[in-house]
């Protein structure tokens, strides 16, 4: 059975951190791929900076397009809003039966995984992967059996940081994949 990560978020904009830590778990894990699900809607952040759903998904894919294990969807876009991993989940399991998901998410956000909506579900059927963040530490021994800490490296990267840079004029050549840069720089214009 194919084994998929499903890596949640609102990529705004994806970033060198985002893909780097994707690679490196697949490296240390049993994946086959990882699905980057671009979130129309994060039910626990707030919108006022989100840039438009499709051209999120535009920045994704071309970031994504040399790296054929690391594939971006746009499953979330055609369910109910707002965006609820369980849902998302559970259509996914539907139609691919043939694929096992294992969600991928960082420390931080499974030290507020009892505020997701339906999360003692998620954890009854999927396996997940978690990965760590500043400032959000986890003790592996109090992790259930299908909960699995990887380590991987912290990246200092966030989407914000990118987005303020680009607005400021500042360079991003560093932070995002160059084949976006063109992309990022017209969607998030400085004054």
């Amino acid at each position: 059975m194919k084994q998929v990560g499903i890596y949640g978020g609102s990529f705004n904009p994806i970033h060198n951190g985002h893909v780097q830590l994707a690679k490196h778990i697949l490296r240390l894990s049993a994946l086959d791929e990882i699905w980057f699900m671009v979130s129309p809607q994060n039910p626990l952040k707030l919108q006022n900076e989100l840039l438009d759903d499709h051209l999120r998904l535009e920045m994704t894919r071309t970031a994504l397009q040399n790296e054929p294990k690391l594939i971006a969807c746009d499953t979330e876009f055609h369910l109910s809003k707002p965006s609820y991993t369980w849902n998302t989940l559970r259509h996914l399991s539907t139609e691919y039966p043939e694929v096992s998901f294992t969600l991928i998410i960082g420390a931080d956000n499974w030290l507020v995984f009892n505020q997701w909506a339906h999360y003692e579900d998620i954890l009854r059927n999927y396996e997940i992967i978690i990965y760590p963040r500043r400032n959000a530490p986890i003790n592996k021994q109090s992790l259930p059996h299908n909960a699995h800490l990887l380590d991987t490296p912290l990246y200092n990267i966030s989407s914000t940081e990118v987005r303020r840079r680009i607005q400021q004029g500042e360079d991003v050549n560093q932070l995002i994949p160059p084949k976006i840069i063109p992309l990022a720089t017209r969607y998030y214009p400085h004054p």
